[in-house]
């Protein structure tokens, strides 16, 4: 091998054991068999200390053989496992099944986090070809382990350990409904935030208390925001849903409705009261009063609330003009919207072209 791709490789097996990307160890595999052509010769390994570098060419070179001795070396090379893990898919099976009875000999003596590190590897790779036995292996040692091992993982950089830590944390029990509510409003993966709505509720039972529902009443994501809306019937405290009526929201809004009309009180009547309170209005509550109104008795009140002073209960009348159709169904309706197209609100503007459109 040329020194130029010894020195590239050795550069990239650096990357990859600094770097927190898992990926890296796929590609470094991808890069070492694009530069040794077929017939390059790798010096199989022997007992003799060797190179992370000269073992790493020889666990990704593309002799089978090769790889399949160098597999024996691993373990007086731990930094070197990722490689372990990427050749649980070999192409060879001999390679395959000889990775995989290594990683099984490793697994149970790891500390916590080189478990993870693994279990990250595995993730990265499970898009190949019989890459899941080695996932499933590391998995079912997160799940059988220490609880540490586990929870240390929330907080993962990687997206999708992150994503498995938090399911195997909720399927273990690990996390009080409390600190699930908090997760699931404070997060910023909206997959990681749901499974945590959903995992909290189930978790604090029939009757729900206020450190469940009020960490997700104040959520950003407005499906960890309906979750808790949602709660407040089984929590007996169905009047606390009406604020949300009018949520920025239209799944919290619909929660909303349903809460409320399961406990008997339609919210139709309450939408209207809110929307002749120009003043006081919430911004999005035009768009409300459409969602359950219809067009003969509530098109009026949406008419007049497009000069509204402001600009978003302007482009939430507009919105629900155009939900109930009534763009298309009264006579001068596009032309007493059009004039909206030079509104000064770039909001207004867009949600008067959207109407306007069929």
């Amino acid at each position: 091998m040329p020194s130029t791709h010894l020195d590239d490789v050795a550069d990239r097996l650096a990357i990859a054991l600094s770097c927190s990307d898992a990926g890296a160890w796929a590609r470094l595999d991808q890069h070492i068999r694009a530069v040794l052509p077929r017939d390059e010769h790798v010096v199989p390994p022997t007992d003799t200390p060797v190179t992370a570098t000269a073992l790493a060419l020889a666990l990704c070179g593309p002799d089978g053989r090769t790889r399949e001795a160098a597999l024996s070396l691993v373990g007086a090379s731990p930094a070197l496992l990722p490689l372990v893990v990427v050749r649980c898919a070999d192409w060879a099976a001999p390679v395959r099944n000889r990775a995989r009875a290594v990683l099984r000999a490793e697994v149970p003596g790891l500390a916590p986090v080189h478990l993870g590190r693994l279990t990250a590897v595995a993730l990265a790779a499970g898009d190949r070809l019989r890459g899941g036995e080695a996932l499933e292996l590391l998995t079912t040692a997160l799940r059988e382990g220490p609880a540490v091992g586990v929870t240390g993982l929330l907080d993962s950089e990687d997206r999708r350990m992150r994503r498995l830590a938090h399911r195997i944390a909720v399927e273990r029990g690990l996390l009080s409904p409390a600190r699930l509510a908090v997760i699931a409003s404070t997060g910023h993966d909206v997959v990681v935030q749901d499974l945590c709505a959903d995992a909290a509720l189930a978790a604090a039972g029939g009757e729900p208390d206020d450190s469940v529902l009020a960490p997700l009443l104040r959520a950003r994501l407005g499906r960890v925001r309906a979750a808790g809306v949602t709660a407040l019937r089984a929590a007996g405290r169905p009047g606390e849903a009406v604020p949300y009526l009018c949520d920025r929201s239209a799944v919290v809004r619909g929660s909303a409705r349903w809460v409320l009309r399961r406990t008997g009180t339609d919210p139709l009547p309450l939408y209207r009261a809110v929307c002749a309170e120009a003043d006081a209005m919430p911004p999005d509550a035009p768009l409300g009063l459409a969602e359950c109104g219809d067009r003969a008795t509530d098109a009026d009140m949406l008419w007049a609330l497009t000069e509204h002073p402001r600009p978003r209960v302007r482009a939430s009348a507009v919105a629900g003009l155009r939900l109930l159709d009534a763009v298309r169904c009264d006579g001068a309706g596009s032309e007493r919207l059009a004039r909206l197209l030079d509104d000064t609100s770039p909001r207004v503007v867009r949600a008067a072209e959207s109407a306007l459109a069929p």
